[in-house]
């Protein structure tokens, strides 16, 4: 059964039908990465799942939870994790993690453990005091990561989380996203780095000019990354 079902969803940005009609079932536990070539809809496509851009038709609906009909209910229940770091320049890194786990209604007694073993796996554990325009890109981007990491919510949304990440830290990624796939917890997220999926996807949507045109598995993926080069 599926955890996500997305039906008939068309948006439209100015004159342009940036996704058109599309139809997305993920299952739960599946990490699905979503590919395509640039201008293909996949950004837009997560941003409508997280209701920062509205729809002109179709649905999305993740267990029960209708977006259109019960919005707080289907967010509290999604974690997106933009390609662009979004960290407010007042707040330190470890004030980004309470923020988040705040907004999500977490316990942060709980989960402060699981906050120092991401700052030891990311490398960034004498950060937590800093200041955002004080780190490099590649650090804000670890710091965007683990607040969603941080967050058990049922679905897991990452664009382009390898973008900007050293070696070391996409290595890590793809274990961390190992240990919660092993988890059960459900992942969506956008790549054009098919190396790093080698593990861990369970199948591929393809999308091109607002439509899924291709779905295939993990088997696929050496003829894919050739399409790709």
């Amino acid at each position: 059964m599926a955890l996500l079902s997305i039906r008939d969803l068309s948006v439209k940005q100015g004159e342009t039908l940036a996704l058109d009609g599309l139809n997305l079932a993920i299952n739960e536990g599946e990490l699905v990465a979503l590919i395509g070539h640039n201008g293909a809809g996949k950004s837009t496509l997560m941003k409508t799942m997280m209701g920062l851009l509205d729809f002109s038709k179709g649905e999305i609906v993740l267990k029960n939870y209708n977006l259109s009909e019960d919005p707080l209910n289907y967010k509290r229940r999604v974690v997106y994790i933009p390609e662009q770091p979004f960290l407010l320049t007042e707040l330190t890194v470890y004030q980004h993690f309470q923020l988040y786990i705040d907004s999500y209604q977490r316990d942060e007694q709980v989960l402060t453990p699981v906050i120092e073993h991401y700052l030891q796996q990311f490398e960034i554990q004498d950060k937590r005091d800093a200041f955002p325009l004080s780190l490099s890109k590649g650090m804000r981007q670890k710091v965007q990561l683990i607040c969603g990491l941080l967050i058990d919510a049922d679905l897991l949304i990452i664009d382009e989380p390898f973008i900007g990440l050293d070696v070391y830290a996409q290595r890590t990624l793809v274990n961390v996203l190992t240990d919660k796939k092993a988890c059960g917890q459900t992942i969506l997220l956008t790549t054009h780095q098919f190396d790093q999926l080698d593990t861990i996807m369970d199948r591929y949507v393809m999308l091109h000019e607002g439509k899924v045109i291709e779905e295939g598995s993990d088997y696929q993926l050496d003829a894919l990354k050739r399409r790709f080069d």
